[in-house]
């Protein structure tokens, strides 16, 4: 009978121990559960390798062309132009610049090529130029047509008169008067926004058209950009006024890409985006650079190169990809 009890009793200890290592064990497994369950999410949660600028080159129509073709204007100082056979201006620093990053340095790798503002978008749909930088606005009814990258440049709509006529042309009211001849050119922001006023203007290829015009007595005003205005300003001081009238708005400048090739437009987008981070680490920036060559001395306000939108995350040819 003794027996049989310690027997009894020695079993449901084994029991009672097969029962506490079930249920250790079982924890174990829930928490090894979790732990992995935890990795497998924080793995989920890391961002996929960034694709490097060489690959997104890659994909590009430029990837192994021997010169890039850039549209710029020759009849805008400052902005772009033509001199002794040099094409100089901010809009084409700019170009310089973004040319350099895409591996194009150089005059014989890179060809600008004379864009009027009629041009700009049937040259990039036609395959003429593989970017335009010529003071080209970024509007709505252009991204249904081409791709910008940008803006690199914030302007605003201003008219510009013969000194004669300053005292005399200084409200909308004024410029809607039809003893005043307003020239404009055709294709540009500027000519919906003087209709939009009620302001009749008469249309020609360019600006620099508008102020010959003025110039010989056929014009009375001429509207555009603040930046090509200027640029007209600095060629002619003591003959042109600039009149700053209330248009309200403000044009965002960028760089026209075709629209079928969104890696180029991502290229451009993310070397503008370098020159603006240069920028605000207080470094001397290409943009800036650039700006205090052409612009800078004629411009009445500050400037700083704005944002640039929509901007991937490449690594770069001399980046070292982040460690994670």
């Amino acid at each position: 009978m003794f027996r049989r009890l310690l027997l009894s009793e020695v079993a449901m200890n084994v029991r009672s121990s097969q029962s506490r290592l079930r249920a250790v064990a079982t924890t174990l497994a829930v928490a090894l559960t979790l732990t992995l369950a935890a990795a497998a999410g924080c793995d989920s949660r890391k961002e996929p390798d960034r694709q490097s600028v060489q690959e997104k080159m890659r994909e590009s129509h430029i990837y192994g062309q021997s010169k890039l073709r850039i549209g710029v204007a020759t009849d805008e100082p400052l902005m772009g132009d033509l001199r002794n056979g040099q094409h100089v201006g901010f809009d084409v620093e700019i170009g310089r610049y973004i040319a350099a990053s895409l591996g194009y340095e150089g005059e014989q790798q890179l060809e600008f090529v004379s864009a009027s503002t009629e041009d700009r978008i049937p040259y990039l749909q036609g395959g003429t130029v593989d970017l335009v930088v010529s003071s080209f606005s970024m509007t709505e009814e252009r991204k249904k047509l081409v791709s910008f990258a940008g803006p690199y440049f914030v302007t605003t709509q201003e008219v510009m008169v013969p000194v004669r006529l300053k005292d005399k042309i200084r409200t909308l009211e004024d410029l809607r008067d039809p003893k005043y001849k307003v020239c404009t050119s055709g294709g540009s922001t500027t000519e919906g926004e003087l209709e939009k006023r009620q302001v009749k203007a008469l249309v020609v290829k360019n600006v620099w058209d508008c102020v010959a015009g003025i110039r010989a007595g056929r014009y009375d005003a001429v509207s555009s950009d603040e930046t090509i205005l200027a640029g007209f300003l600095a060629t002619y001081p003591k003959e042109f006024e600039i009149v700053d009238l209330p248009f309200g708005t403000s044009e965002l400048l960028g760089i026209g890409v075709p629209i079928g090739d969104p890696a180029l437009r991502d290229l451009v987008a993310y070397f503008l985006q370098k020159s603006y981070q240069q920028g605000r680490d207080g470094q001397a920036s290409p943009w800036l650079t650039a700006y205090n060559r052409t612009l800078g001395p004629w411009l009445r306000v500050e400037k700083n190169q704005p944002q640039p939108l929509e901007v991937p995350k490449l690594v770069d040819f001399d980046d070292k990809a982040p460690r994670r």
